[in-house]
Formats: structure tokens, C-alpha cells, sequence
């Protein structure tokens, strides 16, 4: 049976011009979570590309802080690496210098992943959090609202590195893997649960992803080279916000920045 892909993509002018269309568009998909069930879930990643979002999402100037629904938003995270939560290198601590620390969201209302424990054992009790957070039964998956993933310049996306064991993983939720190229250990959601959310988008930028974005997006399908090729949402559709270096090798958009790609399998 054929799988249509439909991907949406929207590029801006420079990284600052991404940073606030991310921090607007994850307001916008809380709000409509909201408005539809009560209640928002929501997975970001880490790095540097989806911090200038959070920062003016914590921003008391923008009108980002005000709009977004923090008593009503659960924040989870896609992946993490195999480190304590004030260590440099910690997705938590990123999230939280820039934006946990400086909003209205319940602590009991952030699940972070366990990076400072055994790796088996971290994404072992992440799943269990997400089983109880979700009241999954059996098999079920959890239903993200909306899932922020980005990628690497070799095509990683969450903790999905090329040619590594997690992306054979379709049974768990969550996972522990071994990544020889870094040599180290990093706990992810498995792309079955990423695909399953109600949205998945990318945010990307830099002109050193460009030929990545074009490969991924647009190249023949490799998941083992490049594992961002995974993501293939249950709902046949794709987001990408990027900025204009990253998005240098795509076909030109229309006159308001957007453009779409259709892809099958």
C-alpha cells in the first residue's frame, strides 16, 4: 500500500525571524489542543536552534508568554543525552535556563528524562512516566499534540543516529542507544511514537544543513544513512520551518514563503 507524505515547509529570512515563527507556532497548537481536549502535550528537543524560541517563549516582552496556556501544557522532551540535569550538555538544562525558570509551568507538569541514571534503565522509567502520564493500556502509544524535532548535519533526528540500533526499534517507546560515532549513550523517543503525534515539525537552520535538507526531504529513501527519513507522520503530513541557508537547495516558495513537497513509499 502506497504512503503519501505531504510536506509544508516555510522559510524565513534569518535564524531570529525562525526563532519566532517556532515560538508562535507552538503557541498556536497549544492553544488549539487546548480548545479541542482540555489539556496540551507537548515533545521539544534540544540544541541550540530551538533555544532562541524558548527564550522568547519566557519572554515577559513578547506576546508569546502571555498566549501560551501553561496551566494546561504538559512538556515532555524527544531525547536526552546520558547526563545529569546541570550538566552543560543536558537538554533539560537547556530548557530550563531559557525557559522553565522563567514561566507559570506546574513542575509536575515537566517530564524530563532521567539522563544521570543507566541509560536502560533511564528510558525504561521514561517509559513508565509516559504510561502513566498518558494512562496507556497494552500496546498503545501516546498521542503527542505536537512533537519539535530537529536535525543533524549527518541526518540524525532526536537521538536516531545513522547505522545505530535505535532506529530498528519499534516495540518501545523510549530507548536507550549507543552512538559509536560520538561515543556515547542517549536516551530518545523510537520514531513509532514520534510519528503517532496529531503534528510533528522541524525547525532547521544553517547553510551547513542545506545538502541534508535536500537529501532527506527530497533524495532517495536511505533511514539507515538518514534517519530524519523516519519521520513520517501518521496524519501524511510534515512541517519544516527554516531559515533561508537551510532551505537554499529546496524549490524556490511562493511569494509568502512556503512551499510543498510531496513524497511516497
Amino acid at each position: 500500500m502506497t504512503r503519501k507524505l505531504r510536506i509544508n515547509y516555510y522559510v524565513e529570512h534569518d535564524r531570529e525571524a525562525l526563532a519566532r515563527r517556532t515560538a508562535q507556532y507552538l503557541v498556536e497548537m497549544a492553544a488549539e489542543a487546548v480548545d479541542a481536549r482540555g489539556q496540551a502535550r507537548i515533545a521539544v528537543s534540544g540544541g541550540s536552534t530551538p533555544k532562541a524560541a524558548f527564550q522568547l517563549l519566557a519572554d515577559p516582552h513578547q506576546h508569546f508568554r502571555a498566549a501560551m496556556p501553561w496551566d494546561r501544557l504538559d512538556l515532555y522532551w524527544v531525547d536526552e543525552r546520558c547526563v545529569g540535569p546541570d550538566d552543560a550538555d543536558s537538554n533539560y538544562r537547556m530548557t530550563r535556563e531559557a525557559l522553565l525558570s522563567h514561566v507559570p509551568l506546574p513542575p509536575d507538569q515537566v517530564h524530563r528524562m532521567e539522563g544521570e541514571l543507566d541509560p536502560e534503565a533511564a528510558a525504561a522509567r521514561y517509559e513508565s512516566e509516559l504510561r502513566n502520564s498518558f494512562r496507556l493500556e497494552g500496546a498503545e502509544s501516546p498521542r503527542f499534540d505536537l512533537v519539535s524535532l530537529g536535525m543533524g548535519d549527518d541526518g540524525h533526528t532526536a537521538s536516531l543516529f545513522p547505522y545505530t540500533t535505535a532506529i530498528h526499534e519499534m516495540s518501545r517507546l523510549v530507548t536507550a542507544n549507543h552512538v559509536p560515532q560520538k561515543d556515547t549513550w542517549r536516551i530518545t523517543l523510537t520514531w513509532p511514537v514520534i510519528n503517532h503525534a496529531s503534528s510533528v515539525f522541524f525547525e532547521i537552520a544553517g547553510e551547513d544543513k542545506a545538502e541534508r535538507v535536500r537529501d532527506v526531504f527530497m533524495g532517495p529513501r536511505d533511514p539507515e544513512r538518514l534517519p530524519s527519513q523516519l519521520i513520517w507522520p501518521a496524519s501524511g503530513i510534515l512541517t519544516l520551518f527554516l531559515d533561508k541557508a537551510a532551505a537554499a537547495l529546496l524549490p524556490a516558495t511562493n511569494g509568502e514563503g512556503c512551499g510543498v513537497l510531496e513524497r511516497e513509499r
